[in-house]
């Protein structure tokens, strides 16, 4: 293995154990649930389980080494944080053959948004799934069926969710003015978000961990568009507006969550600042052991970013990199394995957190 490489799996390797060590030392006394909501950063095979789609090698090879439905070369974030607690991956929601629902379901659908909040697979409809299959569980509970989830399971289960940012990309690139999606774009892809909690919450669920978005001007997707100049790029080499509306989402959400725990008697609601965790890797980058933070793994035209919006990873003509844990970026959208190491152990750490509370808080009697 070369150096860079394997610095950059030490990095991740040392993190996530020291995190784990230190924020989350005594183990689950219950078996832990989680029920996922979210887009691609969270899908573990939804999209394919819905819409047939297939992502072949090399989507998957750093870990799974076949493909699996991730928009990824290996494990995504919530992949980490179940291991963080020795549970099994999360099975997609939809997922008709081989799902164990045992530790819970992904309703995670790539290319989800909160808007509009009826068309699949939104938000609002991620959440209905989940009250149906709620329901259906304890119907058959009362039927002398056996489920992999229980009303005492339900009640104490966390659940995850990570959305917004395909929401926010798209405001972006409408070319809206910022004010515009600062004052008029977040607060309604918020409110989708706080509907869901409380349509959660007045279902039984209690325990919330909440996913901020991660920073849009670091993405090579949005740093392959076409400029006039550079003067909107930061010290990093990211786009100071994209990552300005990044924060403000950030600060809002962190706000519904402040509000919404005061509101809810009862609920434990974690927000998660995943800008900063995820900035710091491209600020801090070779520090963690990785060399190119803005430039994709999979893609087309080569540096600087190696992202063509013609020709995407998959796609006709697209490269490769030999060695994805010396980039951030796996396709100008999504984190390699490499990097999602290294924000799953930041998670874990509880100091991104508000309040800080470790992740398996809600498996502990």
């Amino acid at each position: 293995m070369a150096a860079s490489a394997l610095s950059a799996a030490l990095a991740a390797t040392l993190l996530l154990a020291a995190a784990t060590a230190g924020a989350d030392e005594a183990p689950c006394t219950r078996r832990p649930v989680v029920f996922a909501f979210g887009d691609s950063n969270t899908d573990t095979g939804g999209a394919a389980a819905a819409l047939g789609n297939y992502f072949p090698l090399p989507e998957g090879r750093a870990h799974f080494r076949r493909s699996t439905g991730r928009l990824c070369d290996g494990r995504l974030v919530i992949d980490y944080l179940c291991e963080s607690l020795n549970m099994s991956y999360l099975s997609p929601y939809l997922e008709a053959l081989g799902s164990d629902f045992s530790n819970g379901a992904n309703f995670a659908i790539s290319g989800s948004t909160t808007m509009p909040r009826d068309r699949p697979f939104a938000l609002h409809v991620q959440v209905q799934q989940f009250l149906h299959f709620k329901q259906r569980s304890l119907d058959l509970i009362t039927h002398g069926e056996n489920v992999p989830v229980d009303a005492v399971g339900f009640r104490n289960a966390l659940y995850v969710m990570d959305i917004g940012q395909n929401d926010l990309s798209a405001a972006f690139s409408s070319r809206l003015h910022y004010d515009d999606v600062v004052r008029k774009r977040i607060p309604a892809i918020l409110s989708e978000i706080k509907d869901a909690i409380m349509t959660l919450y007045y279902n039984g669920a209690k325990n919330f961990w909440v996913h901020g978005t991660g920073p849009l001007g670091c993405l090579p997707q949005k740093l392959a568009e076409a400029r006039d100049d550079d003067n909107d790029l930061d010290d990093s080499g990211c786009l100071r507006t994209l990552n300005n509306g990044s924060y403000e989402f950030n600060s809002q959400l962190c706000s519904v969550c402040d509000r919404l725990t005061t509101q809810l008697k009862g609920a434990t609601i974690v927000y998660t600042d995943i800008l900063s965790i995820k900035y710091d890797l491209v600020a801090n980058h070779s520090g963690y052991g990785f060399e190119e933070p803005l430039m994709a793994c999979c893609g087309h035209g080569g540096p600087p970013y190696n992202y063509d919006l013609n020709v995407s990873c998959l796609g006709p003509g697209y490269r490769v990199c030999e060695d994805g844990s010396k980039f951030l970026s796996w396709d100008g959208v999504h984190y390699t394995e490499a990097a999602n190491a290294v924000v799953a152990a930041k998670i874990l750490s509880a100091e991104f957190s508000t309040p800080r509370v470790p992740f398996g808080y809600f498996c502990k009697a």
